[in-house]
């Protein structure tokens, strides 16, 4: 079991992103509240680990908190949740957010999320009650200061619809949000916080 990597990160467009460590290259796939905190392309970061395996693959996740790892590993335990939805649910909002629309069981809030419908966030609502509590601070596991990546406005509003089409979104509405959260400034991570954030206010 891969729990915890330290290494240089070679590539990163979310959902996915690749650490060298030690030389050998290690794909994962981590939620936008991890990827709002990475640091740069070429910097250093310490990601703990969750390796999911099936009978056809195996995705290593990875995440800055240890708060994000739990949620995302009780939510798995939530009837009709696999790792996409978790995914999806920890990009639109981080842990601590997540236990407050449980305990105040804001179906709406959870309903805005990419792929769950009133069932699903009744049903997280009533399977999650008594495991938020038991979650971890959200504290960062450990990162160098980020530094702003350099790459184009079109290629960063490019990178965010890719983004938010993978967390869920069809592709129209991922740019739509895109490019109404898009001032021609921001990065793709900036994009896609200003695209979820609106989403969770509709």
């Amino acid at each position: 079991m891969i729990g915890r990597l330290r290494g240089a990160i070679v590539f990163k467009q979310p959902p996915q992103l690749m650490l060298d460590v030690g030389g050998v290259g290690y794909e994962l796939e981590a939620p936008m509240s991890t990827f709002y905190d990475l640091p740069a392309v070429g910097e250093e970061v310490i990601l703990i680990t969750h390796l999911s395996v099936r009978e056809d693959t195996q995705v290593l996740f990875g995440f800055l908190r240890e708060a994000d790892r739990a949620l995302f590993r009780n939510l798995l335990k939530v009837t009709g949740v696999g790792a996409r939805m978790a995914l999806a649910i920890l990009s639109g909002m981080d842990a601590q957010r997540f236990a407050l629309c449980v305990h105040e069981e804001d179906i709406g809030a959870l309903t805005c999320l990419p792929g769950i419908g009133k069932k699903t966030a009744q049903r997280l609502v009533m399977e999650m009650r008594d495991r938020v509590d038991s979650l971890p601070a959200g504290s960062i596991v450990g990162t160098r200061t980020p530094t702003a990546a350099g790459s184009g406005a079109g290629s960063a509003l490019a990178d965010a619809v890719s983004a938010l089409t993978a967390l869920g979104y069809k592709p129209l509405e991922a740019s739509r949000m895109a490019r109404a959260a898009d001032d021609g400034a921001k990065t793709s991570e900036e994009i896609i916080r200003a695209a979820l954030k609106s989403a969770s206010t509709l």
